[in-house]
């Protein structure tokens, strides 16, 4: 049989095409690399919260790169406030009960830029069945078990914030309104220290609303007032999320603040 000239060109063209569209393998900088060992041990709780991790002489030696590699991954999770320097004492893994980091994710600042505490009043803590749009969100199933907790935040003694907050039921067992009335302090030190899951990061949607009736009541506000809706998930080690919170804020007085880099 005679090959088809033509059919050899296109065969060859065809397959010169494939072989230009096909995806490159990709390779991470060695320091990305360093950082994600780093953090599977922080993950897997190698080293926990408040802890002091090994110098970056040690673990230079431990994966067999260099200091300055070593440093650069450090600076990294630093910058993402996974872990903490401290001059003079070593490189710590960030808590939530440390001060500077208790409210990185409440981005509420007041207009004088004065700012004031606040007081949290909870609502209800209970336990249900996860709606599937949340279930979607924690990457659970339909269904399975999910914590609800709702609240209201004070700023200088009036309702500001509405808050809704779903976790995961597996995770958190054994979270009661009672223990959450015990707790003096923010909730995400109170997840760290006492469920074993620390907040990493939030991707969040904001937008401007008009408050329904039942959230209007929660803030002392007319039905139809313009509230600043906040949708959060809130990821801990490894991008998994374990928090979906839906925030209503009153800005009369206040600015949301949100820096970008």
């Amino acid at each position: 049989m005679t090959n088809n000239p033509a059919n050899t060109s296109s065969s060859t063209g065809a397959e010169r095409s494939a072989e230009a569209s096909a995806p490159s393998p990709t390779f991470s900088p060695l320091y990305q690399q360093i950082k994600a060992l780093i953090t599977q041990s922080l993950e897997s709780g190698e080293w926990k919260p408040g802890e002091i991790i090994p110098s970056e002489v040690e673990l230079a030696s431990r994966y067999k790169v260099s200091q300055g590699t070593v440093r650069k991954a450090i600076d990294e999770l630093a910058a993402d406030n996974i872990v903490v320097r401290r001059q003079g004492k070593g490189t710590f893994v960030a808590t939530h009960t440390e001060d500077r980091v208790q409210f990185r994710f409440l981005r509420l600042w007041p207009d004088n830029d004065v700012e004031t505490g606040h007081d949290s009043r909870l609502i209800d803590c209970r336990r249900l069945r996860a709606p599937a749009e949340i279930a979607r969100q924690l990457e659970i199933k339909a269904a399975d078990p999910v914590v609800l907790i709702r609240r209201v935040l004070e700023f200088a003694g009036a309702p500001t914030v509405l808050d809704e907050i779903w976790l995961p039921g597996s995770m958190f067992r054994g979270l009661t309104m009672e223990r959450l009335a015990e707790h003096k302090g923010p909730l995400y030190a109170l997840f760290e220290t006492e469920f074993g899951t620390r907040m990493i990061r939030a991707s969040e949607k904001i937008r401007a609303v008009a408050a329904d009736q039942s959230v209007a009541e929660r803030l002392g506000v007319e039905a139809g007032f313009p509230l600043l809706s906040v949708d959060r998930v809130t990821y801990t080690y490894g991008d998994r999320p374990v928090e979906v919170r839906r925030g209503w804020y009153v800005t009369t007085h206040y600015f949301y603040q949100n820096d970008l880099s």
